[in-house]
């Protein structure tokens, strides 16, 4: 199967260039990978050209977590079986690529993606969430699980996940303008086409966020965006409402363990999440130009998405 790796990037910074130092060295040789770069203003473009990567620019205005990615499969559809999302902020380890392509020797799956664990420096809270969403059991997930698995069987994550691009182009790809969560739309319409979403425990790249309390609360706000825009995956999936209290739980008991001090921090950062993902689910009673305020993907909300 003839691979590519693709990544949208803007401002990468620092990590950007251990990214790129890490898909050198642990991707086949002669992978070829694409950067859609949202005209960065730092050296971003100038790191992927010195590792051999090629580049398209487009305008900061045009990019969404949709649409740019399309673009990244339209330049390279005839070319290839598969393509790899990343983001930049995700350091790969060995194999990531030859691991996370064997799921698709089964013919069923029409993506996968593999697991994330968290970088060096996050904080105990943030590698829990990492620990608890990205176990080291690998599973293949049909429209047959959903009575079991819930919502989590369209779970996926862009930050590394792999698409067959046969598959991705007769479902109609990602939406062109979605305000994030373009890779679980895109496994949900595959579950009920009749395809598999597999999760692939072996592929690995370090991933994480420590964010603060407004960064949680933002980005949760824009989930449920999402879920306002596509009811129907809650409608068909079911919430996440199971799920979110195993995790309450789950996270109580890690910190326990590992840093009882940050009990305080994680209840308010909990909170922080339910309340921006409930005032999400209800955006549209929301003054419009406030909207932005509460989102972390401000872009989004051009005259188009008011």
């Amino acid at each position: 199967m003839n691979v590519y790796i693709t990544i949208p990037t803007y401002n990468g910074g620092d990590i950007w260039k251990k990214s790129c130092e890490s898909i050198l060295k642990n991707a086949p040789a002669g992978t070829f990978v694409q950067v859609i770069d949202s005209n960065s203003t730092d050296n971003t473009r100038d790191i992927a050209i010195a590792h051999g990567f090629n580049v398209h620019k487009i305008d900061t205005a045009e990019f969404n977590h949709g649409g740019t990615r399309n673009l990244a499969v339209e330049m390279h559809k005839t070319k290839y079986d598969i393509v790899i999302f990343m983001t930049q902020d995700a350091i790969p380890e060995p194999g990531f690529v030859e691991n996370i392509l064997a799921a698709f020797e089964n013919d069923k799956v029409a993506c996968a993606y593999g697991r994330q664990l968290p970088h060096l420096d996050a904080t105990s809270i943030s590698r829990h969430a990492r620990l608890f969403n990205y176990s080291n059991e690998d599973y293949y997930a049909s429209i047959n699980d959903i009575n079991k698995k819930g919502i989590k069987t369209v779970f996926s994550s862009n930050s590394f996940a792999a698409y067959r691009i046969k598959t991705f182009l007769e479902l109609g790809g990602f939406p062109s303008n979605t305000i994030l969560s373009e890779d679980m739309y895109l496994a949900a319409k595959a579950v009920l086409a009749g395809y598999q979403n597999a999760y692939v425990s072996k592929a690995i790249v370090r991933h994480s966020h420590n964010y603060s309390f407004l960064e949680e609360f933002r980005r949760y706000f824009d989930i449920g965006v999402f879920h306002a825009n596509e009811p129907w995956i809650r409608n068909t999936f079911g919430g996440a409402g199971g799920e979110g209290k195993r995790f309450l739980l789950s996270e109580f008991v890690f910190l326990l363990k590992n840093n009882i001090l940050l009990i305080p921090k994680s209840f308010i950062c909990n909170a922080s999440k339910i309340l921006g993902y409930k005032l999400g689910l209800n955006y549209k009673k929301i003054p419009v130009n406030l909207r932005p305020r509460l989102s972390m993907h401000r872009r989004y909300w051009n005259s188009a998405n008011k």
